[in-house]
């Protein structure tokens, strides 16, 4: 049984719990063993709290045997990213120097413990290695060496990098060292782990999961927290579990959400989806595999048209950005909309420039709406490359920082800094690695995009598994 559950999904670990046909005692030692066993090569974890989990698991047994109710994830192994709070866990921003012990539980944490979720400790984020210098420790830029024998590593081969920030969340979730996680997404952050490491990563439409930070009072307009899974019915899951308002995040979406678990078997008939090689700028971020990529994840989707998909190839073209201020080279300086202090302020302060750069969003929100107005969907590749090997991101990271940092963040960040829902789902593989392909959807459509997902998967399905676990 043991070896059973350590690839099934998160629902059918819950289900079987339920069903008392296992105990989520069992399911959670068996998850730890196989964090012992396969961690000290994967840097995964930032933190495993066995103590807490084992007690966690204990209680939510106890509960079942009282008959108590029982939540959406009864049970359930989960693991979230370090930069999370969690009360008693280290709290880490690794490239800020930031190292504590959390103080308070997330709004998402609380949740996912309401729901009998068993959080068994803290993903690590790229940049758990690092070492800063003493200028970087000084200035803005806060760049230094990486030490590779504590960063986290792609299961699939463990000479490249599981992706940037949420990295350990996306190579514990796709060598089954926990059957789920949580990320974060400020650009593309859990979207782009989960193409690099094979499994899928969600950026939820901005407020739907409602954020506080109590010890930096801050307004998160363009970052997200989301899950990482192998299954989409996991992530519908998890969303339902998370997502809606609270009256302690004063702009955080203030609806209810709606079922994401029913829309899983709408298929795909009728569903309108536009195509886009690389939405009218990316290719400038092309690598020696992209044709390939695209090539592969393009015939991927026009080949839904038998499943009753309606698809275009469309000719649009957006304006690239980097997230957080910084313009993608050549083109117009983009506001850092991070809202921090009170009052809260929106840098630059200069008028004219804040103008630009509302005009900016303002030109490329509209086109996006357009676009949705005669789509369900718009479909790309996550990522134009296959995860990095750890010299050519040590490569990059030395030569030309940011450049790099824009071509990441290439088809991921418009998501984020126009508040759009996009999920990446695994497609394939290219010289033995894992692509992802990318679906971004308007505000608060998550259940179209977890269904285009669970229709996705039904029609590829994903056999192969890395050989770290």
């Amino acid at each position: 049984m043991f070896d059973e559950i350590t690839w099934l999904s998160a629902w059918e670990i819950r289900d079987l719990i339920v069903q008392r046909e296992i105990s989520a005692t069992a399911v959670t030692e068996h998850f730890l063993q196989r964090i012992e066993e396969f961690d000290p090569v994967l840097h995964a974890f930032a933190h495993v709290d066995t103590d807490g989990a084992r007690e966690r698991a204990a209680s939510a047994d106890r509960d079942q045997r009282q008959g108590a109710p029982l939540g959406l994830l009864h049970g359930v192994p989960i693991a979230v990213k370090e930069n999370i709070e969690v009360e008693g866990m280290p709290y880490s921003m690794p490239r800020l120097g930031v190292q504590r012990q959390g103080r308070y539980d997330d709004i998402l944490v609380e949740r996912l413990r309401s729901a009998g979720a068993v959080i068994v400790g803290k993903n690590s984020m790229m940049g758990t290695g690092q070492q800063l210098d003493g200028a970087a420790q000084g200035g803005s830029d806060r760049r230094g060496s990486f030490n590779w024998e504590l960063e986290a590593r792609n299961p699939w081969d463990l000479s490249r990098v599981p992706g940037w920030s949420s990295s350990g969340p996306a190579a514990a979730t796709a060598a089954a060292l926990v059957p789920v996680a949580i990320g974060g997404d400020g650009g593309g952050s859990t979207r782009l782990p989960a193409a690099y490491s094979g499994v899928l990563g969600l950026h939820p439409t901005q407020g739907l999961i409602p954020f506080i930070d109590y010890t930096h009072p801050t307004f998160r307009l363009t970052g997200t927290s989301g899950p990482l899974a192998r299954h989409a019915r996991d992530a519908a899951l998890i969303m339902q579990a998370v997502a809606g308002p609270d009256g302690r995040d004063y702009i955080c979406l203030p609806h209810d959400p709606p079922d994401y678990i029913a829309p899983l078997s709408d298929g795909l008939r009728d569903v309108r989806l536009a195509w886009t090689d690389d939405f009218g700028f990316a290719s400038r971020y092309a690598t020696s595999e992209t044709s390939r990529i695209i090539g592969l994840a393009r015939d991927a989707v026009l080949s839904l048209t038998t499943h009753g998909a309606r698809i275009d190839v469309i000719d649009i073209s957006w304006e690239p950005a980097l997230r957080g201020g910084g313009p993608a080279q050549g083109e117009p300086s983009v506001y850092d909309i991070e809202v921090t202090g009170s009052p809260a302020q929106l840098p630059p302060t200069d008028p004219e420039a804040y103008r630009a750069a509302a005009e900016w969003r303002a030109r490329n929100w509209k086109r996006f709406r357009d676009v949705f107005n005669r789509y369900d969907l718009i479909v790309s590749v996550t990522s134009p490359r296959i995860a990095p090997t750890i010299e050519d991101w040590k490569a990059l990271w030395g030569s030309d920082y940011l450049a790099m940092a824009e071509a990441y963040v290439g088809y991921t960040v418009l998501a984020n800094l126009l508040g759009l829902p996009a999920i990446s789902i695994p497609c394939g593989y290219i010289d033995g690695m894992p692509i992802g392909l990318q679906a971004i959807g308007p505000p608060c459509s998550e259940h179209k995009l977890f269904s285009f997902a669970a229709s996705f998967e039904q029609a590829f399905p994903a056999g192969a598994r890395p050989p770290v676990s």
